[in-house]
Order: structure tokens, then sequence, then C-alpha cells
């Protein structure tokens, strides 16, 4: 009796391996299709849904993604990463090369990111933060302009010149907070002369290209 419950249940065994093997030959593990949208990464190239999950792959350099804040961007060829200057920013860059003795001759380009309280509002953050550099003062409301960058506006703030010194930051307003992009010049022989553009120094001109690629909200 044993033997014939030995014998019918290697049959059932050998009877369910059949059809797993069948059912693998004529049933081959299908590839994932992943839907075939793209996207589009800041510096304009694209990238595609990939693997099990079919989510979209990290943008690869020179696009950066700074995942705390929720944004990227592509960071200009005369960027180059940078130890902070000060222990409250979040990112700092610093000019590959520097610029010819007429428009400077150093610079950089820093992150900051300021919460807005419960109680404030995003204006009152941005008041708060702009400081002059050499006055310790907040910067007059005077000094504020805005600008449009590839799909976001900007509060700008003339936040210094002074001794070849010329900082302006551009503030980003959002829900919950504030984020601040500094562009300091350094060595500019003209930085007293009220008709040179700031937007034609070197670190001023490398952050305008990086907003202009700005993604995020």
């Amino acid at each position: 009796m044993k033997t014939l419950l030995l014998g019918i249940l290697l049959i059932v065994i050998i009877g369910f391996g059949g059809l797993v093997y069948r059912n693998a030959v004529e049933h081959p593990a299908m590839p994932i299709a992943c839907p075939l949208d793209a996207q589009v990464c800041p510096d304009g190239t694209s990238v595609t849904r990939t693997g099990t999950a079919c989510t979209f792959p990290i943008c690869p350099p020179p696009n950066i993604t700074l995942a705390k804040l929720a944004i990227s961007f592509a960071l200009p060829a005369e960027l180059r990463e940078a130890a902070l200057s000060d222990s409250s920013g979040l990112v700092n860059y610093d000019l590959v090369t520097n610029a010819s003795s007429t428009t400077g001759t150093g610079g950089s380009v820093s992150i900051f990111e300021y919460p807005i309280a419960a109680t404030s509002t995003a204006l009152a953050t941005i008041q708060a933060t702009a400081i002059g550099g050499a006055s310790g003062a907040p910067v007059s409301v005077t000094s504020y302009t805005s600008t449009v960058l590839g799909t976001h506006r900007f509060t700008v703030v003339s936040i210094e010149r002074f001794e070849g010194v010329v900082h302006t930051a551009y503030y980003l307003a959002r829900a919950t907070d504030v984020l601040r992009f500094d562009a300091i010049d350094t060595g500019v022989m003209n930085w007293t002369d009220p008709n040179m553009k700031e937007s034609a120094l070197p670190a001023h001109a490398a952050l305008l290209k990086l907003l202009a690629t700005l993604q995020g909200q």
C-alpha cells in the first residue's frame, strides 16, 4: 500500500512538473514594456523609463538634482562644486576660470533655503534675509526688482557693491520656503560704475544660465 501511494505521489509530481515546463515553453516571461514617454532634463536632453518599476533615472551630468529642495538644473561649464563659504548655505560653486581684469578676477554661486514661518510671508522672509554685506543692515526695497528666467519669476536684490565685490541675490518664493541663489563677483575693477551691467560679470552670467534651466516648484 505504501509503495502504491509513493508511486501515485511520484506521478503527480512528474505531471505537475511537466505542466510547469510546458507553460514556460509556451508562455515565456515577457519583458516589461514601460511607457514610451520621456522626461526632459534641465540641459534639454531626455531620459526614458527603465527597470521593473518603469521609473525615470536621474538625469546625468551636467544636470544636478537637489532632492532636498526638489529642484534640478544644468550646471554651467563655468562652475564647479566647492566648499561652502557660508555655513547657512546648501551648495556652493566657484568659477572654473577667472575673467579678465576688466570684469572680475573670481566669483561664486551659492544656494540657500529659508523656511517661511507660519505667521510670515515670502516677501517678509526675503526682506529679513536681504542683508547688505558691508552695512549689515537690511537692503532698501528700492534695490528690489523682478525678472523671469526660464519658467520661474525671481525677486532680484542688489545685496552689495563694495571694494570690487558685486553681490546679487535671486529669490524664488515657494509655498513653504524661499530659495535664494547668490552670484558674487570679486575683483571687479569698475564696480563703482552705475552703468555697469551685472549680467556681464562671469559669476552673474553663470547664475543666469543656471536659473534659466531650473526645474521644480
